[in-house]
């Protein structure tokens, strides 16, 4: 079983994670001392703890899969939140599930959903995007993929290297970009600061971090659907370099981004106007017998 615990509040254990600890042949956490202070606060009597972190988790997946398969209830948690999101647990689950047992799940709380429904920014749509890598190509692809999402994107920081994030990405998203920053949630010194990237950068340099953060961060704006007139002149530039109706509506739909039956039909607007706006050319009817012609 997955079994959200508190991210600061001890408040926040559910009377069920209680009792599904209680009653668990083993707890598989991070780190044991913290558990067994969890297990301590709720008054259970502590199971057998095995520590399955980054470094266990792959060599723990044995045993676990045999105490389930025997019938034991094995119960993973971690220090903080939900097993799983950005923290041990995605691995056993594939293993036990891929055996075809069963997974039930206790939720409690998330440093994620937190953050996100107390930034103030638009929570319809969101992208969780974890620890950014720390350096080379694999960061600054990512930093570029930020740039262009359109949904809200929460992710993790640690305190050292905050300045340096919010840096990268005001120069990746531009400094007007919304963010929230995030720490302590649900303790007592719960903080969230609201601005933009550029000002976040200058609070954070006032206020040294402390703690691990949330960044919650604004999404791209929606692009501006060019208009009727942009996309008749696009394509009418296009006929005037020669391109048919067809491969100018082709190329005006990839520049400016709009729907091809679009294009087309301001491509064959255009070649309409373009016949219409030509001057008429009189042609000389047939002569009859007196030489005149009509």
């Amino acid at each position: 079983m997955l079994v959200g615990t508190p991210i600061g509040n001890m408040g926040d254990l559910t009377p069920r994670a209680v009792e599904t600890l209680a009653g668990a042949d083993l707890v598989c956490c991070e780190d044991t001392r913290r558990t067994g202070r969890l297990l301590s606060h709720a008054g259970v009597r502590a199971a057998k703890l095995l520590t399955v972190n980054d470094h266990t988790e792959t060599r723990a997946i044995a045993e676990v899969v045999a105490r389930v398969a025997a019938g034991e209830r094995v119960v993973i948690v971690t220090d903080a939140g939900m097993p799983g999101v950005s923290d041990p647990g995605e691995r056993m689950v594939r293993a036990v599930a891929a055996e075809g047992h069963r997974i039930e799940v206790v939720p409690g709380p998330s440093a994620v959903v937190s953050a996100l429904v107390v930034s103030g920014l638009a929570t319809g749509r969101f992208a969780f995007e974890g620890f950014l890598p720390r350096k080379g190509s694999g960061r600054s692809r990512r930093l570029a993929l930020l740039a262009d999402e359109q949904r809200t994107v929460v992710l993790y920081e640690a305190p050292h290297r905050l300045a340096r994030t919010l840096a990268d990405l005001s120069q990746a998203c531009g400094g007007q970009r919304g963010v929230a920053l995030a720490r302590e949630l649900t303790k007592l010194h719960e903080e969230v600061w609201r601005g933009s990237l550029a000002e976040a950068s200058t609070w954070v340099a006032d206020h040294p971090p402390r703690g691990e953060f949330v960044v919650v961060l604004e999404g791209a704006p929606q692009p501006v659907e060019p208009d009727d007139a942009a996309v008749y002149e696009a394509v009418r530039d296009a006929l005037t370099r020669g391109l048919t109706a067809r491969d100018a509506a082709n190329e005006t739909a990839r520049t400016l981004g709009v729907a091809r039956r679009r294009a087309y039909a301001a491509a064959t607007d255009a070649a309409v106007g373009d016949t219409d706006d030509k001057p008429m050319i009189a042609h000389p009817g047939p002569a009859d017998g007196n030489g005149c012609r009509h």
